[in-house]
């Protein structure tokens, strides 16, 4: 039987809100997207949410709303996903990647303070597999007058001392792929406390329309990132079970644990005491050099899914002269030994132990 990576959440309820929105006939973004973007600012203890086609198409609004521009500098972790520096560029600004640390996978204000130059206007930290970040990060645009703009697009569910990811950066941007913790097939969301980020993000992602007297005038270069309804009313029937997801995952996740805590080798993902890791990804650290591929393709033979952590940026081509400041030792590390293991509601604890079994064999115990 194969072990998929993972599974969305999805039951009837989805179903009905789709098919609610398709007898409406009013099919592109309305008032249901406008429901979803308030829902989903108030889960996160945000005052704003704005709703996006992606958290790659979010991000680039972000960083055009604070007005990073040609010749700017953004500070960007090395272990990410691509798009995360791609859409500095796409900006036109110059992405600038640095280290991160070896155990949370995080990006850490020590890092990123090596990098600030009289060039830096933002900085976009990503709190990776749904691990908060530290408090510090967001304490460096106060302390030197930069934007912090999280990539949480794995984050939606985790706290740090009680608060949700979405309320502490200037903005944050989550994503809703089938393999985050909710989904609506495809779809992204800026959370922001700053209501003139609220506003501009919402104007420039309908055309660079603003309402003026009563009148639509185009007042800047605009896009089109609008949510349509149909994927917003998923996004709904998702939200009212985001909970029960993170606490079915949390659960296997400490499952996981425990089956490989004895196995020498292999490090489970770090989860600090102040913070709730929604474990969208459980992804493990194999110590041994060379042994993660020939884990996954031991899985892989069983039926097993998996898949590695994420990328280590500078390695890629498209980022090959892209600024860089430190060794990037750790996101190399990451990039060859991180494992990502199935984690969903359909994965049993017969198959959480025979993958861990499978691990502890090939490790030597």
């Amino acid at each position: 039987m194969r072990v998929y990576l993972a599974r969305p959440y999805i039951g009837n309820e989805e179903f009905e809100a789709v098919k609610r929105v398709l007898e409406s006939k009013f099919l592109t973004e309305g008032e249901v997207t406008r429901e979803f973007e308030r829902r989903f600012a108030e889960y996160c203890d945000a005052k704003h949410g704005i709703a996006t086609t992606s958290c790659s198409t979010a991000l680039e609004l972000a960083l055009r709303t604070v007005g990073v521009k040609p010749g700017d500098e953004v500070i960007v972790p090395d272990f990410t996903y691509p798009v995360t520096a791609s859409v500095v560029a796409l900006v036109g600004a110059k992405p600038v990647l640095v280290d991160v640390d070896l155990n949370s996978y995080n990006v850490t204000a020590e890092r990123i303070e090596e990098a600030i130059t009289d060039r830096t206007k933002a900085v976009m930290p990503v709190s990776l597999f749904g691990n908060p970040l530290e408090k510090d990060v967001y304490k460096i645009g106060e302390e030197y007058g930069i934007y912090v703009i999280e990539d949480a697009a794995c984050s939606a569910g985790s706290t740090i001392d009680g608060k949700k990811v979405g309320s502490f950066a200037d903005m944050t941007c989550f994503s809703f792929h089938p393999r985050k913790i909710i989904t609506t097939g495809e779809g992204g969301m800026i959370t922001t406390n700053n209501d003139e980020f609220a506003e501009k993000a919402r104007s420039l992602k309908r055309f660079g329309i603003k309402n003026v007297n009563g009148q639509i005038r185009f007042a800047e270069f605009g896009t089109n990132y609008k949510m349509s309804d149909i994927l917003s009313a998923i996004g709904l029937a998702q939200l009212k079970k985001i909970e029960e997801i993170v606490k079915i995952r949390s659960e296997k996740a400490k499952i996981y644990a425990e089956l490989l805590e004895d196995i020498e080798g292999i490090r489970p993902p770090e989860v600090k005491p102040n913070v709730r890791h929604n474990f969208q990804s459980y992804v493990c650290y194999v110590e041994k050099e060379g042994m993660r591929d020939k884990i996954r393709q031991e899985l892989s033979k069983m039926g097993v899914e998996t898949q590695i952590g994420t990328y280590c940026l500078h390695l890629e081509p498209a980022f090959k002269k892209v600024k860089k400041v430190g060794s990037l030792e750790n996101s190399e590390k990451l990039f060859h030994n991180a494992l990502t293991l199935p984690l969903h509601h359909e994965l049993t604890l017969e198959q959480q132990e025979r993958i861990c079994k499978v691990i502890g064999d090939l490790l030597g115990g």
